[in-house]
């Protein structure tokens, strides 16, 4: 009873606080956080006491599977030179590093023991800084490390942490930490890569929704126990798992089947990731109250642990600058991937949040280790620290830097022209799949629901909410005023019992699916409106600039001048009309599209990536 009574608060707590974050436009991690340590104070709340294995088993693989799954494969190998960097460089240097600064300040504290604290404290959290980076509108490629960061790095961290607790033991050597990683990494790999060919074997032959979804709930477990009974990474295992899953997930059969599994992993993570955040703050009393009688002393032990916590703040940008920009010096990787401005490493360097693996892991510490309690409150002061220095501040260093984020209306119109090519795909597809006996009133339908839903992307660019709705947003008001109606007539003649419940429930079931698909073009086209102001309604606007405006090809090879200047990376390319200069768009670093329209005043630019002929009038915010 006091276990499902407790769970209840825990949730409701989560949801009650992630919607008074999202009211007040606070960060949702650091408020269940505070109110955590809250919590923690008033009498009549019991001690919590978080376990290890609930944690580390229980939590941490569906929480890593579901960043896994929402992780793009293909931008991950990008990246994946940077993501290697932090996930196991930086997290090898941080251990060694505060290893050996806890041994300093501590040493009464064995070596061994002062390096587990250090593989303790080194992954950042796998939530904190991916969640305020979507918030405050990173670009998108510090995300994607960010995010890869902390897939892997929970893996590394936790390696290092069995070879120090096995060093306490005394049953350590290099060989033995050597062998010790090459089977975490190798095996982790072999057992993800393993559960994902046969979870995706069976997923293709399960039609029935609710069994294909369970499935899928299964699987960051059937990566990680597996890899945990070979003492392989299961952290890794789950992480291939996901990516892979993630990758395979749009070109499996079943779309309900696809359909459930997001809302149903969008609220497993949901729960999750808020819980563990709440969790942290619950400890705060129970760590405190176990180093009031520790033989080092109280000034003593708070002094070190705010310095440890000044160590762990340092030695991030002390790793990531040069891990930045020294493998840039080979000219081969500068070639391929040019340096990032500087504001880029600085974000990265202060996105090193602590969450809650760092508290469980340092629960897995011997109990009979001496002066352990001093050493689970330093890695409580690290998550405490982090989460709010680094949580607080991080939103304001992004618009101190004036880092471009990505742009929602650039965003909107590679949406629209992406729609259109594959609204051309399915058309094309049509014409060979018809024959002299399809009724034409059949063809005729399929191809202008096909058209009208390309043009409803086109119709969502950059209209300001002010404004009169499009024709596809006015369509779905009336549509869903008209299924109200429709479910009232249905409830109103269940209650008169003529119907069986199974018919009934069938046609309910109907209209539940045509009124979500409604829900989520009135979402975005809600999203969409808050750019405001940029585009007609649909393609083929016209002006002045655009209609007088000469054809250009486009260049076999464009690039952007100024981003190779500059040594920075662009998103996509757009060709001015007026002169032929290829430069990068609004989701690129250097905007250097819109400063050449500035400072030549040449009105009309087209796109410049392939399979792409729409152009746009900076005079008029106008789409052609």
């Amino acid at each position: 009873m006091d276990i499902a009574l407790g769970l209840l608060v825990l949730v409701a707590v989560v949801c009650a606080g992630s919607a008074l974050g999202r009211k007040l436009d606070i960060s949702v991690p650091l408020l269940l956080v505070l109110a955590g340590v809250a919590g923690s104070f008033i009498p009549f709340v019991p001690d919590i006491e978080l376990n290890p294995e609930m944690v580390l088993v229980g939590l941490l693989p569906p929480l890593l599977y579901a960043a896994a799954l929402r992780t793009s494969l293909f931008d991950f190998g990008s990246n994946r030179r940077a993501i290697g960097l932090l996930s196991v460089g930086y997290v090898i240097f941080g251990t060694i590093a505060v290893g050996l600064v806890v041994w300093w300040l501590f040493p009464e504290i064995p070596l061994a023991a002062a390096i587990a604290l250090g593989a303790v404290v080194a992954p950042p959290d796998a939530v904190a800084a991916t969640a305020i980076a979507r918030k405050v509108g990173m670009p998108r490629r510090i995300v994607t490390i960010l995010e890869g960061e902390s897939l892997v790095n929970d893996a590394t961290a936790l390696v290092c942490l069995r070879s120090a607790i096995a060093a306490i033991a005394g049953t350590v050597s290099a060989a033995g930490i050597a062998g010790g990683f090459v089977l975490a990494a190798g095996g982790g790999l072999v057992v993800g890569l393993a559960a994902a060919y046969v979870l995706t074997m069976l997923r293709k032959r399960i039609r029935n929704v609710a069994i294909n979804t369970s499935t899928s709930l299964m699987a960051p477990f059937v990566a990680y126990l597996p890899a945990e009974a070979i003492h392989a990474s299961g952290v890794l295992a789950v992480v291939v798992t996901g990516l892979v899953m993630g990758m395979k997930a749009p070109s499996m059969p079943n779309g309900a089947a696809r359909l459930s599994q997001r809302s149903n992993w969008n609220t497993v993570q949901f729960l999750l990731e808020n819980s563990v955040f709440l969790l942290i703050g619950l400890q705060v009393r129970t760590i405190i109250e176990g180093v009031q009688d520790d033989s080092l002393g109280a000034g003593r032990i708070w002094a070190g642990c705010a310095v440890i916590l000044l160590a762990v703040l340092v030695l991030r940008p002390v790793w990531v600058f040069p891990a930045t920009y020294l493998p840039r010096l080979i000219p081969s990787i500068k070639r391929k991937d040019p340096a990032p401005p500087w504001q880029f490493a600085a974000i990265v360097s202060w996105a090193g949040m602590r969450g809650v693996v760092t508290l469980a892991a340092v629960l897995v510490l011997p109990a009979d280790l001496e002066h352990r309690s001093v050493l689970i409150l330093a890695a409580l002061v690290v998550v405490g620290g982090t989460l709010t220095l680094q949580g607080f501040t991080l939103p304001p260093l992004v618009r101190w830097l004036r880092v471009q984020g990505p742009d929602r209306r650039e965003d909107a119109l590679n949406q629209a022209s992406l729609m259109q090519l594959a609204t051309a795909a399915g058309v094309e597809r049509l014409q060979e799949l018809r024959t002299d006996n399809d009724p034409p009133e059949v063809m005729a339908m399929l191809k202008r629901r096909t058209q009208e839903r390309g043009l409803a992307a086109w119709e969502r660019l950059g209209r300001p909410t002010s404004e009169a709705a499009t024709p596809s947003q006015r369509y779905a008001e009336l549509r869903l005023a008209m299924l109200e109606a429709e479910r009232a007539k249905v409830l109103e003649l269940r209650r008169g019992g003529e119907y069986a419940h199974e018919v009934l429930s069938e046609v309910l079931d109907r209209l539940d699916v045509e009124e979500s698909m409604l829900d989520i073009s009135l979402d975005e086209l809600d999203t969409a409106g808050d750019g405001g102001g940029e585009g007609l309604a649909q393609p083929g606007g016209a002006c002045g600039h655009l209609e007088s405006a000469p054809d250009r090809e486009v260049p076999e090879d464009p690039f952007c001048a100024e981003c190779r200047r500059e040594g920075t990376t662009p998103v996509h390319l757009r060709m001015c009309l007026a002169c032929g200069n290829v430069a990068c768009c609004d989701s690129s670093p250097g905007t250097h599209a819109t400063k050449h329209y500035r400072s030549t005043g040449h009105p009309v630019m087209r796109s410049a990536e392939p399979g792409e002929e729409w152009r746009w009038c900076y005079e008029d915010d106008l789409l052609g």
